[in-house]
């Protein structure tokens, strides 16, 4: 059932995007699409729940809360026929259709998880040979080291982070040139940088370089702040080469921010 709720968000805001500028209707279609997606995000909390992951609780429960802002934004700039210059609504539509038209078959269709996952293995293991770690690997999936297996799954694969630069990428109008710059100094470096992460994350918990909690501390700590500096980096970078994301992700802040900021206003008001 969520599968569907998901696909059908994409489609909304696949939709949403590609309808002209003139048909005033996209907002009301890309705001549809938005109040879908809130609900497979507003779903996920359940399974990090489950695997104690309570950061993500938090994040996922934020990211639902943003695209109801989003969708309630788009309505009201349809009421008012009021399209803004830029359009960060539709800005953020595209990043987030494309960005999940490329995920998230990956996430749902067995064939290409499987796929992705085994050749991700298949690269940790070869460089783990490569720099002489006695490592087996004893499933298509699963590496073992020192007496210690780990699992690759599809959030080791980086593809989350791929998609959200592709998605962003690819919605912004800018000359083929830079967009090609930027999509090579973010997607071929996320995926290095991440095959680095899953094997300096097998080689800690292989070696027990932390103690009886290496893997939490080397996967839950060390690796997730590592990715988000070098995130952190490589979306500097991205917009230096294209500027016009500054203009989205200042719009999205702004626009989240002011709408808590109105909404507090509200209800401290009526008190």
């Amino acid at each position: 059932m969520i599968e569907n709720v998901l696909w059908i968000a994409v489609a909304f805001m696949l939709l949403g995007s590609i309808i002209p500028n003139t048909v005033k209707a996209r907002r009301v279609i890309s705001a549809i699409g938005w109040g879908f997606f809130s609900i497979h995000w507003f779903y996920q909390p359940l399974h990090y729940i489950e695997i104690g992951d309570y950061f993500n609780v938090a994040l996922v429960i934020v990211v639902g809360i943003v695209c109801l802002i989003i969708a309630h934004t788009m309505l009201r700039e349809y009421r008012e026929d009021n399209i803004p210059s830029p359009d960060i609504t539709k800005m953020a539509t595209s990043a987030t259709a494309l960005g999940s038209l490329f995920y998230f078959p990956f996430a749902q269709m067995e064939v290409l998880n499987v796929w992705i996952i085994s050749q991700v293995t298949d690269t940790v293991f070869w460089t783990l040979q490569n720099i002489n770690m006695p490592a087996e690997m004893v499933t298509w999936n699963k590496i073992t080291l020192n007496g210690y297996t780990v699992e690759i799954i599809l959030a080791c694969t980086a593809i989350e982070s791929i998609a959200l630069f592709i998605g962003l990428i690819a919605s912004v109008n800018a000359p083929f040139k830079r967009l090609v710059a930027a999509f090579m100094v973010s997607v071929p470096v996320i995926y290095v940088l991440n095959i680095i992460r899953d094997v300096f994350v097998i080689i800690a918990y292989g070696y027990q370089w932390f103690g009886p909690e290496s893997f939490e501390i080397a996967h839950h700590t060390i690796a997730k702040i590592g990715s988000g500096i070098a995130l952190f980096v490589i979306a500097y970078i991205v917009m230096r080469i294209l500027p016009e994301l500054v203009d989205l992700i200042e719009g999205i802040w702004f626009l989240v921010t002011g709408f808590v900021q109105k909404l507090f206003y509200k209800v401290v008001g009526n008190q």
